[in-house]
């Protein structure tokens, strides 16, 4: 990575976000196409959000990420969202254009391409997909869902009225028929899923693990967990020790960064082997 008066600086902004491992993703493609340009990670709390973005926007990013606290900040302050940030209410991806910000949504694409990866384009047509949690990821993995042409999205809450408010809220945003589930409800949301994917923060590393019998999915069902850190959660350790297909959250990171990088730098990079060692030696080493 080099970088003169010229280049092109983006980065991502969250509290916290030394954790996040975009600034490796994005530092690895610049690298890699000896583009002229950096990506920062860029700490700011809530308090401080607008102000920081108005002054990222005048010393000459292009843009920024945005993390968790501030998808949906990012989302109320956007001059113009496209139609996922609109149907998510969520933004991951701000672009400064002159006084503008441009609000964008490359989650629910990242987790399309990633759950196409292993299961096919066609792996959950006409199939029913159980999704646990409530909040910003389970939007975005509805929507993802979705566009694979899932038929019946079934959305489980520890808070059933969580659930309630996604389904009215995503509604007319689908065409699969979308039904809310109590957690204690687990076994019936459970019958004759393809696809199970954990959209709480539940099993991330310093978060309480994900205590789930799964003695209630087919052998067929696959097992998504949008965690990536650890990258095997016990969830999914306990669903590969079962013999069922398991997908971890790296995928969505790497191919959610796609378009976030075309819109920075202007070249579209690729997903492959390298990025995915990598990231993961960050991982271990981390611990």
């Amino acid at each position: 990575m080099s970088l003169t008066a010229h280049g092109r600086i983006a980065g991502i902004v969250g509290w916290p976000v030394a954790h996040s491992l975009s600034p490796l993703l994005h530092r690895h493609w610049l690298r890699e196409l000896a583009i002229d340009g950096a990506y920062l990670a860029l700490p700011v709390a809530r308090i401080d959000f607008s102000n920081a973005l108005n002054g990222l926007r005048k010393t000459g990013f292009r843009g920024v990420n945005v993390t968790v606290p501030h998808k949906e900040a990012a989302f109320a302050l956007a001059h113009e969202a496209d139609a996922t940030a609109r149907a998510a209410g969520a933004v991951n991806l701000l672009l400064f254009r002159n006084e503008r910000f441009v609000g964008c949504n490359t989650d629910v694409a990242g987790l399309r391409t990633s759950l196409a990866e292993t299961l096919g384009a066609d792996g959950l047509h006409g199939r029913a997909v159980l999704l646990l949690g409530a909040g910003g990821a389970a939007r975005a993995a509805v929507l993802a869902c979705d566009l694979l042409q899932a038929s019946d999205i079934r959305v489980a809450s520890r808070r059933i009225g969580r659930a309630d408010a996604l389904v009215s809220a995503l509604k007319p945003h689908v065409g699969a028929q979308l039904r809310p589930f109590a957690w204690s409800d687990w076994s019936k949301a459970a019958a004759n899923v393809r696809l199970l994917v954990n959209a709480t923060s539940a099993g991330m590393k310093g978060a309480a693990e994900l205590a789930l019998n799964l003695d209630a999915l087919t052998s067929a069902a696959a097992v998504c967990d949008l965690v990536y850190n650890p990258l095997e959660t016990k969830l999914l350790k306990s669903a590969r020790a079962k013999g069922h297909v398991t997908i971890d959250g790296l995928g969505m990171l790497m191919h959610q960064a796609v378009p976030a990088f075309e819109a920075f730098y202007g070249v579209t990079p690729y997903v492959g082997p390298a990025l995915r060692l990598a990231l993961e030696a960050e991982l271990r080493r981390a611990g």
